[in-house]
């Protein structure tokens, strides 16, 4: 697929078949995601794949960062039902990719950059997913921002989780996409100002 054909084709694919994605092809949007560009080469990506039972991990992070929004702690039944519920929601793609970012801590990294660095590493696999056939959506919310969710995964006290790759092979097909014209979002400059 021509690149500039996946970057419009490209589409967020939610409902995707419950079979096994190859782990060659999970790998190689792995890849893709490490060419993402990145200040001062830090590589400031994390990758963690949950498949199968793996994605009960990532359930149980769900209930333990609401928890934590909420500033409750829910009884041992609460949390059963509360679990069941995350692991519908995580069982809807065979295969998750968790993305975080681990920043470089140095006085002349600047942490933003770290963040879109991790931002373009995942539009780079959305886009290798798409190129080999897969559905991918890129989901996310204010428990995946949460320290907690970023401490269930194992990264630093700086660290952050910044979306989950739910990625299959595509149940349907995805809807035409639309956007506004780049011109009702662009101003050219061409002149010093006066």
């Amino acid at each position: 697929m021509e690149l500039s054909e996946a970057i419009r084709t490209r589409r967020s694919v939610g409902a995707v078949k419950d079979e096994s994605v190859p782990r060659e092809l999970i790998e190689r949007i792995l890849e893709a995601g490490t060419w993402a560009p990145t200040h001062r080469r830090t590589q400031p990506w994390r990758f963690f794949v949950l498949q199968g039972e793996g994605r009960t991990r990532l359930a149980s992070a769900l209930v333990d960062t609401e928890a934590a929004e909420k500033g409750t702690s829910p009884s041992a039944e609460e949390r059963e039902e509360l679990l069941a519920s995350a692991q519908k929601k995580v069982s809807r793609a065979p295969v998750i990719i968790a993305v975080g970012c681990e920043p470089v801590d140095e006085p002349n990294i600047i942490p933003l950059e770290e963040t879109l660095s991790v931002g373009a590493a995942i539009q780079n696999m959305l886009l290798e997913a798409h190129a080999l056939g897969l559905g991918a959506v890129w989901r996310s919310g204010s428990s995946c921002y949460h320290p907690v969710m970023a401490e269930r995964f194992g990264l630093g006290p700086n660290g952050q989780m910044l979306g989950f790759v739910h990625l299959g092979y595509p149940a349907r097909e995805p809807g035409e996409g639309k956007r506004e014209s780049f011109e009702t979002k662009t101003v050219w400059i061409d002149g010093a100002e006066d």
